[in-house]
């Protein structure tokens, strides 16, 4: 017979040798939009094809086209369609806040059930501090994101040189392969 009067276990700690990685993340979707913008911003005097994207970052092609309309949609890409196709800006990096693209793209920055009234089912919702407390992190989060635009992701000479560096090759009959392209002699990359 079980003793229901029993002292409950005492709490774990989690031994000093066991790093503890926190989860918190963006979704793929933004993470893909971002890079795409940065890729673009790299670029200001050219087109970009999705293709190229693709096989830059090593990423879904088709997930790409979902990212790249998404963004053409939001007012952040101009696409031209064709053969002499791709995507540009639609406006100066320095006018694209981080802000507004994580916003626009994530869908939702509930961290927690109970950010969500219509699908929340916890019963501290009502009593818990839990909520005011991530939603002031959030926030924070949010604050420094709209402090910075596309521009300051690509004003480090050596940052838009790595990002250059991500071209693919153009193999004959114009298929693109991926690029291993040295990156010595890059400054500050090497």
């Amino acid at each position: 017979m079980r003793n229901v009067h029993a002292e409950p276990a005492p709490c774990q700690r989690t031994p000093p040798s066991v790093k503890v990685v926190p989860q918190v993340q963006l979704s793929q979707f933004t993470d893909y939009a971002l890079r795409v913008l940065i890729y673009a911003a790299a670029r200001p005097d050219a087109r970009c094809l999705t293709a190229d994207v693709a096989i830059a970052f090593g990423i879904s092609r088709h997930h790409l086209v979902k990212v790249v309309n998404e963004l053409q949609h939001l007012g952040y890409l101009e696409t031209v369609r064709g053969r002499e196709g791709g995507f540009a800006l639609a406006k100066p990096p320095g006018r694209i806040r981080l802000r507004d693209v994580v916003v626009s793209t994530e869908g939702t920055m509930a961290l927690v059930e109970c950010f969500d009234r219509d699908t929340n089912r916890c019963p501290l919702a009502t009593a818990c501090g839990l909520q005011g407390v991530l939603g002031e992190a959030v926030e924070a989060f949010l604050t420094v994101l709209d402090r910075h635009s596309l521009a300051d992701l690509v004003a480090e000479p050596r940052w838009v040189a790595r990002v250059s560096a991500l071209q693919p090759v153009r193999a004959r009959g114009g298929v693109s392969r991926s690029t291993s392209r040295s990156l010595e002699g890059v400054h500050g990359l090497e």
